[in-house]
């Protein structure tokens, strides 16, 4: 396996790359041309900007998260096509400077949802929590702004304030939407840039839904066992593929995260790594990365990545926020480091056992 950590680039992280350089066992970074909105074209000078400023920083580039998907082609509007040709160039101009991991996600209007992004923990860091009760009762169209409020003052990924904007619109154009019409998007999606995929080898790696179930009553497909494999089955190619996150998929404790990583052997592209703590039927709080402080066998699911034959992209997820540090809610420095360090830890005990 490779480490990396996820960077977004010095006009809007709050780690530099001299800090991620001395995480010793990092070999990479996971980055996004953060300023372009969904549908945009991603020239190839920007591509090989990016890459230089990572490179030029003693890293490598080793794959994007994530290059975002226009609601046209989530909805299936008649311009869909065009929004997917400008998705297809972008694979052409990433496969051309060598870059052959794309993570992305098929969720409807909002990406990971949160209730809040700074809950106290009994060890005085804060993390992000969800409460499907408050979700229950907050009405949708406030949402952006909440989570805007509450993210010291960083733009956060899936939460970009131009598109989230205009979120009756996207409600309106949403309605008719289910899953099996979202699904099927997806899969005419995939079919329609998987050759350029194959062209280039380039890995897309789909992040599941975060959280695992409905949010204000809008679809959510990439949920379980049996939706991943019907998605890969839709559409064989071996590129197409999973980013597996263990807390998106574990916020449902019906998903059996070993089994996951069994069913998926092959496909699964890219790992997020993290843990978080199951307080109450759809209620949670993110944890650090030790099995011990959360819900989930961490250690299991190493061994099980490991014994599958893994050898793809992983990085440790959100962490919590430590020591004073002030950063994007989920991103700070100290416990993503920490984590990165328990992951090695437990990769190097299985290989040696």
């Amino acid at each position: 396996m490779k480490m990396t950590m996820r960077y977004y680039g010095k006009d809007y992280d709050s780690v530099t790359l001299e800090q991620l350089r001395q995480i010793r066992y990092v070999e990479g970074l996971i980055s996004t041309l953060y300023y372009k909105q969904a549908g945009e074209l991603w020239e190839r000078d920007e591509i090989k900007a990016l890459k230089k400023e990572i490179e030029d920083g003693g890293l490598e580039l080793s794959g994007i998260e994530s290059v975002n998907i226009h609601d046209a082609i989530k909805i299936g509007t008649p311009d869909r096509d065009m929004y997917i040709e400008n998705y297809i160039k972008t694979l052409e101009n990433l496969g051309e400077e060598g870059i052959n991991l794309v993570c992305y996600n098929f969720m409807p209007i909002f990406d990971w949802t949160r209730t809040d992004l700074a809950k106290p923990r009994p060890d005085g860091s804060t993390v992000l929590a969800y409460d499907q009760n408050i979700v229950e009762k907050i009405d949708p169209n406030n949402f952006a702004a909440y989570m805007d409020e509450n993210s010291n003052g960083f733009v956060m990924p899936g939460w970009e304030p131009e598109r989230l904007g205009k979120l009756k619109e996207l409600f309106e154009a949403y309605k008719d939407v289910d899953a099996d019409k979202l699904f099927n998007n997806l899969v005419y999606f995939l079919k329609a840039i998987m050759p350029t995929c194959d062209k280039y080898g380039i890995k897309m790696a789909i992040h599941p839904d975060d959280p695992a179930w409905s949010v204000f009553g809008l679809s959510r497909i990439i949920t379980n066992k049996e939706n991943l494999l019907k998605m890969l089955n839709a559409v064989p190619s071996v590129n197409n593929g999973v980013t597996f996150c263990m807390g998106s998929l574990g916020s449902n404790p019906d998903n059996d995260l070993v089994d996951l990583v069994h069913a998926l052997k092959g496909r699964i592209h890219f790992a997020h790594i993290r843990n978080l703590k199951h307080t109450a039927p759809g209620k949670f709080e993110e944890a650090c990365h030790l099995s011990a402080d959360g819900s989930f066998d961490l250690a299991a699911v190493v061994k099980a990545l490991y014994e599958d034959g893994f050898d793809g992209v992983i990085r440790p997820d959100h962490g919590r926020m430590l020591w004073g540090e002030k950063a994007m809610p989920g991103y700070g420095l100290y416990d993503r480091a920490l984590g990165a360090a328990y992951i090695c830890g437990l990769w190097e005990m299985i290989s040696k056992n």
